[in-house]
């Protein structure tokens, strides 16, 4: 095995994907199968590879563990964390997260998933859909990945068979169609012997569809988030007071999306306060436009208070300011939150107190149904709440923006993160805030 192969990548379109499944779907033998007859593997790393599965009394190389990172993976044979892989080919680069398949880590596979353009859902060809798999599909689904592929592992252990295939591929399109899933591709392997994972397989002549690596690099993806309405997270305030910069006051941060241009009219949230910009700063230089993803720092004609937290976007295009937060949540602590939590939100760049006012329903992963009013929810669980913020957000639907659509609910008392959350609708189901206070404990009564 010889190292990668030095690739102009000035050429070439980056794919962020996550792998998902059930526990000994064979997700982490997948990846090392896609990195290995990718030639995307050093021989330092196979040589290792291939004295540890010696070790372990295996006759050739175990692929998974150029994955299973932790000692933990390795003695138990299955992942924890998740794994970050950096791959090329002459068509595309790629940054793979081989998440965790076992129901205790299910908090992970949404870290991994939650900057993925596709997701990887692997299926036991001899257990066929089960219930992690369709949390993987849920989730997936709420985290609006584009494309999802089914990989249905395992092949050669049914003889191959067209008709397991077949119907595993029904069952999972059909649940991840009623999930909203835009699009699934199907695809038979087995990542042990090879088959449709980089080369077709010879002992599959009845499926004509593209391989799992044929497919990552075909897949349309769209990086270009200038078309959305701009949305500029203040991360920090630039003050130098120097000699030099007696009088310099700037902004710096990320665009999350849409572009800024030098002359535009724009308003710092929450305080919808307007300025326009008088200049933009990126890598010392003075620039005419800023747009997703570059960090730029940005100077208003006006003296504004502006600090950390704040959102500047176009005047005209502003996102809604609320205290009521209405979102979905995957719950993602041992901690159940139950109605009143106190928790704080984290949104962008901002931070603020808030209390769970309702928990209107929780999805039940078996039927799609709502269940109405279940109290609380437990670790993996995804349900609905109504959140009142302490201070007023600039939050856009999920569906709208990833990046502005989304926040995290944070214990106060250690930091722990309790729940992933996706402001607006999700699966056909939303519920209205109303305007009543929130009940909570003193110091915390908004």
């Amino acid at each position: 095995m010889t190292t990668t192969q030095a690739l102009d990548t000035s050429a070439t379109t980056l794919l962020r994907f996550a792998t998902a499944g059930s526990v000994d779907d064979g997700k982490s033998t997948l990846v090392g199968r896609l990195l290995h007859d990718s030639k995307s593997v050093l021989t330092d790393q196979l040589e290792a590879v291939e004295r540890a599965s010696l070790d372990r009394g295996r006759s050739g190389p175990d692929l998974a563990l150029l994955t299973d990172g932790l000692r933990a993976e390795r003695e138990q044979g299955i992942t924890i964390d998740v794994a970050y892989r950096y791959f090329a080919t002459p068509r595309r680069r790629f940054i793979l997260a081989d998440t965790p398949g076992h129901v205790q880590y299910t908090r992970n596979m949404v870290t991994g998933a939650s900057t993925a353009e596709l997701a990887v859902v692997l299926v036991d060809a001899r257990n066929g859909v089960v219930e992690q798999t369709r949390r993987h599909a849920a989730v997936a689904a709420l985290l609006r990945v584009p494309h999802v592929v089914l990989a249905v592992n395992k092949m050669d252990l049914v003889e191959y068979a067209e008709p397991v295939f077949a119907a595993i591929a029904e069952e999972f399109t059909a649940y991840a169609t009623r999930l909203g899933v835009p699009e699934v591709t199907a695809i038979p392997i087995s990542a042990l012997a090879g088959d449709n994972v980089v080369e077709p397989s010879a002992r599959m002549d009845w499926y004509g569809g593209p391989t799992v690596l044929e497919h990552l690099e075909t897949v349309p993806v769209s990086h270009d988030l200038t078309g959305c309405p701009a949305r500029f997270p203040v991360q920090y305030v630039i003050r130098p007071q120097s000699a030099e910069h007696p009088d310099y006051r700037g902004y710096a941060g990320q665009v999350a999306s849409g572009a800024l241009r030098i002359g535009q009219r724009v308003a710092v949230l929450p305080s919808g306060r307007t300025s326009t910009i008088a200049g933009i700063d990126a890598l010392g230089q003075e620039v005419d436009i800023a747009w997703a993803p570059q960090s730029v720092t940005v100077r208003l004609t006006d003296d504004l208070d502006v600090s950390r937290g704040d959102l500047i976007a176009p005047a005209d295009e502003l996102p809604a300011v609320t205290r009521d937060v209405t979102a979905t949540v995957c719950h993602v602590a041992d901690t159940p939150l139950t109605v009143g939590h106190r928790v704080l939100l984290k949104h962008t760049t901002r931070t603020v107190k808030a209390i769970v006012k309702e928990i209107p329903s929780r999805l039940s992963l078996d039927d799609l149904t709502q269940h109405a009013g279940p109290g609380r929810l437990v670790a993996n669980d995804i349900g609905r709440v109504v959140v009142r913020t302490a201070d007023p957000l600039a939050l856009d639907d999920y569906a709208g923006s990833r990046r502005t659509g989304s926040f995290l609910l944070i214990d106060p008392a250690d930091g722990t993160t309790l729940a992933a959350g996706m402001a607006g609708a999700a699966f056909g189901g939303s519920a209205a805030p109303d305007d009543s206070p929130a009940a909570g404990d003193e110091g915390w009564d908004f």
